[in-house]
């Protein structure tokens, strides 16, 4: 079959690997629909995190179950399913508390289990899924597979929506609340989406580009700013009356844009901080502690969010799947990395 592997920095291959099986009893076997690229999978494209040898890249998809082992119990073949970005069991004590990501056997697309065994990355056409129960979520009466639309939206739950909404959680937004959000990239997006769904009244995007700042705003975005640093910050007090916002959403994962979300957080506010940190990113605790800032966040636990956020993609009610903006054919994933790394694409999908 084919998939997606990193060889080096800006060094993206399509290239024939053996087909995946089911190993263990615990395992499925997943023909992918559609994956896609994550602004995570830039910083090793782009050498800020090393490549030590070529590997299989990718931690978005969704598909169609083709296989079960003798252990799986929730899911049957011809299932159409979504696959969180993090492996878990689902039933040990972190993932009962919600933190699937955190799993004592977590593991990680493109890496390897406890004992060894690699993992396929997502970008390919055919996944062996470790953990199966735990990890897979099966959306029902989908036996003919859902339209184009839906698709995307589904996909987005594989991670993009669930950490967009993490970081909407984590700075505690809901009815009434003012909402900044540091980031216009498919996560950001869906930022702007999950604190209008918590019943934010006010929420400023942050952004330099058109076409970003259209669909925030079609996403629920009331205003926009385009400066940065200090002046971006004194555009949101004035937005603000003089404040700064009741939550922070920090959806980039750089030293700049963490300390963007601090300074245009309101004193006694929350910042949710969601983008990978790329490096350098260091609290500034004497200030957080002298205006009663709050900070969460972290790796969103994107499984135990997609039953809710489920319901409303089905129901329309949300439509995250317009930050997918270019569709390429698996074989074009080195286009892909370079829209995505050149913004020329928020978000792009690849369909094997």
């Amino acid at each position: 079959m084919r998939a997606t592997l990193i060889h080096a920095a800006r060094d993206i291959r399509v290239e024939d690997v053996p087909d995946p099986a089911v190993q263990r009893p615990t395992d499925a076997l997943v023909r992918v629909t559609a994956a896609c690229v994550c602004g995570s999978d830039l910083w090793p494209y782009r050498g800020v995190t090393d490549t030590s040898e070529p590997h299989r890249i990718g931690h978005e998809f969704v598909g169609v179950v083709e296989d079960v082992g003798a252990d799986v119990s929730t899911l049957s073949v011809g299932d159409f399913v979504i696959a969180p970005f993090a492996l878990s069991d689902g039933t040990c004590a972190h993932c009962r508390n919600g933190v699937q990501t955190s799993c004592v056997h977590s593991a990680w697309w493109g890496g390897e289990d406890e004992e060894g065994l690699p993992i396929d990355g997502g970008q390919g056409e055919a996944v062996r899924v470790p953990m199966a129960d735990g990890t897979l979520v099966a959306v029902p009466g989908l036996g003919d597979g859902p339209d184009d639309a839906l698709l995307a939206g589904l996909l987005t739950l594989s991670d993009v929506m669930g950490t967009g909404h993490h970081a909407a959680a984590a700075a505690g937004v809901g009815n009434g609340s003012t909402v900044v959000v540091v980031g216009d990239g498919a996560v950001g997006q869906c930022a702007v989406i999950a604190a209008r769904r918590l019943g934010a009244d006010r929420i400023i995007a942050m952004s330099r580009h058109a076409d970003r700042q259209a669909l925030a705003r079609d996403f629920g975005a009331t205003d926009i700013v385009e400066a940065r640093g200090a002046d971006g910050v004194a555009a949101v007090q004035e937005l603000l009356g003089g404040l700064g916002a009741d939550a922070a959403l920090e959806c980039v994962g750089t030293k700049e844009s963490m300390e963007q979300a601090i300074d245009a957080t309101r004193p006694g506010g929350r910042v949710g901080y969601v983008g990978v940190p790329a490096g350098g990113s260091e609290l500034p605790i004497r200030r957080l502690f002298s205006n009663n800032v709050s900070v969460g966040g972290g790796v969103a636990p994107v499984r135990g969010y997609i039953p809710e956020l489920l319901e409303d993609v089905l129901s329309g009610a949300i439509d995250p799947g317009r930050v997918f903006d270019l569709v390429l054919p698996l074989e074009e994933a080195p286009e892909a990395y370079a829209a995505m790394d050149e913004r020329r694409s928020i978000k792009t999908m690849l369909r094997p």
